[in-house]
């Protein structure tokens, strides 16, 4: 592609930074680390099997090179919330960070060292690109390149916008959640009010950023092509030296979390017309608590996902067409991150290093696809909740391993530390909070075993609203097994969904005729011991 001027400088200066990092003393032999998260992804991927026409080559290559777990999940299926808990090893309802507030003012949190803190205090150096966490700190990294940008974006010389290709009343949800489309040439076009419009970049900090696009061979990178492009070229430049210290380097990637949009290329490899939907089970939200557990015009919690739902049918004239349109955008955009992972991940393959650095990928929740007639993150079943983990450690993961033991990301904390033989004690005082995860390495070593130390369910909450905030007893927990997913709501509603039975989650079990009493007992008495001492609302007058 010809890239502008600007960013072949950037691409020099950072150049100039890659040589000024290394460094001289040769005896290291603690393990690097690299971890790769990315946005929004879902089970989306060819290892995890959630879309018959995803294409996920590159991160397929890096499971059969390593350990992919099956069953692993978020503890909130929201970006803050969700990447706080993983990156400082602490659950949300501990934390009291339920939504997207900044984690740095969070008492808890910004007393308790982050991963690259507590990677940094060991003595290794700490890089950093995209989104990691879902607001950056600086100052908790030896060098951070790029903060997270969402863009491509459309600008009007106002404000920001949907795809112009989007109809209402979708467009109007906004130029982040009502955006789906292929990047193209905006020369002509203007906004509903006859302005002209043109693609900037999501984020600038020194305002609004140009992004030229004349067709996919001749336009400025996106920003997850940027931060691939650093993290390549920063992998060969530390191989390149001897090092005296071993490093933590970490990568975010947006897509595919909205807008959905990527280079036009990535669209041509789904054609509208062969485009599969979800599968659906018809009136799939009857047995269900959704409407009701909901506050009314609470912007961005459960009621999102049915709002989403609903507009995208209504702009494109059905729920079929909708959907198409929503799936092509979304496999377009997981393709192209995955293109991504491949430049990165083969920069480090075609390098020594790769002999000594673990490899975390990672998503930071899931996506719903128009399952129970919901599309959006947030939601306590089984597509909001579950995530991509996949593991690579030399000398200690085989390869094309696959784990099916309940996990979630509270636990990649103290599974890292472990495996670099870093100290445990993340608290930076008083004020903040010992690591609430348990460390994967026995399941690493051991993908058979029966039990391990940390085997207990995954636990995800959801934010109940704004009436809620600062309450753990009042919001939304579920917990998955081997087998089952418990969902209880802030009000004692519930559903049960049996996995070996109803991958699918169409039949809750709560409503059965022959709902099994003793199992519920169970499952309620495993989500009380997770959160105790908090004695969650919905739980009260049932039997425990």
């Amino acid at each position: 592609m010809n890239l502008s001027n600007g960013y072949l400088l950037k691409s020099f200066l950072c150049t100039i930074l890659l040589t000024s990092l290394g460094c001289q003393n040769p005896k290291r032999d603690a393990p690097n680390v690299l971890l790769i998260m990315i946005d929004d992804l879902n089970d989306c991927i060819e290892t995890l099997e959630g879309h018959p026409q995803s294409l996920t080559p590159n991160m397929t290559k890096l499971a059969q090179t390593g350990v992919a777990f099956l069953n692993a999940h978020t503890n909130a299926p929201m970006c803050g919330p969700s990447r706080s808990s993983m990156m400082l090893g602490v659950y949300p309802h501990h934390s009291l960070n339920f939504f997207q507030a900044p984690w740095y003012n969070n008492t808890i949190l910004n007393n308790t060292r982050t991963l690259s803190e507590q990677f940094r205090k060991a003595g290794y150096q700490t890089l950093g690109t995209g989104k990691i966490l879902h607001h950056l700190k600086r100052e908790n990294w030896d060098h951070y390149e790029n903060p997270p940008d969402y863009g491509p974006m459309v600008w009007d010389g106002k404000k920001r916008l949907a795809h112009p290709e989007v109809p209402s009343p979708f467009y109007d949800i906004g130029s982040v959640d009502g955006s789906l489309g292929p990047l193209i040439n905006l020369e002509g076009k203007t906004n509903k009010s006859g302005d002209s419009i043109q693609w900037i970049y999501g984020y600038n900090k020194n305002g609004i950023l140009p992004m030229r696009y004349v067709n996919d061979e001749n336009r400025d990178p996106t920003p997850d092509e940027m931060n691939a492009d650093w993290t390549a070229r920063m992998i060969k430049s530390l191989a390149s030296k001897t090092l005296e210290k071993p490093f933590f380097l970490a990568v975010g990637f947006l897509r595919p979390h909205t807008p959905l949009i990527a280079p036009q290329k990535y669209f041509d490899r789904f054609p509208l017309d062969k485009i599969e939907v979800t599968l659906k089970k018809d009136q799939d939200q009857e047995d269900t608590y959704l409407e009701v557990s909901y506050e009314k015009g609470q912007v961005f919690t459960l009621e999102m996902g049915v709002k989403m739902f609903d507009e995208i049918a209504a702009s494109y004239g059905s729920e079929e067409v909708g959907l198409k349109r929503w799936t092509q955008a979304y496999l377009a955009c997981v393709s192209a991150v995955d293109e991504n992972v491949g430049q990165v991940m083969k920069a480090l393959n075609d390098s020594h290093l790769k002999d000594n650095t673990m490899v975390i990928l990672a998503s930071d929740h899931g996506f719903h696809m128009g399952e129970k007639d919901y599309l959006y993150k947030n939601s306590l079943w089984e597509k909001s909740t579950r995530v991509p983990l996949i593991m690579r450690v030399p000398g200690v993961t085989k390869a094309s391993t696959t784990i099916d033991k309940a996990v979630s990301l509270i636990d990649v904390y103290p599974t890292l530390i472990d495996l670099c033989g870093l100290s445990s004690k993340t608290q930076k005082n008083e004020k903040g909070h010992s690591i609430d995860g348990y460390s994967m390495r026995e399941l690493l070593e051991n993908p058979n075993a029966k039990s391990w130390k940390g085997d207990r369910p995954a636990l995800t909450v959801v934010y109940a609203g704004g009436k809620y905030k600062g309450k753990a007893e009042m919001q939304h927990y579920a917990i998955k097994t081997d087998r089952y997913r418990y969902i209880l709501y802030n009000k004692g509603r519930e559903e049960l969904y049996d996995h070996q039975n109803d991958p699918n989650e169409w039949t809750n079990l709560v409503f059965s005729r022959d709902a099994d009493t003793s199992l519920l007992i169970d499952l309620r008495n495993k989500m009380a011991t997770m959160v105790a001492p908090i004695q969650l609302n919905g739980l009260k007058n049932k039997t425990l």
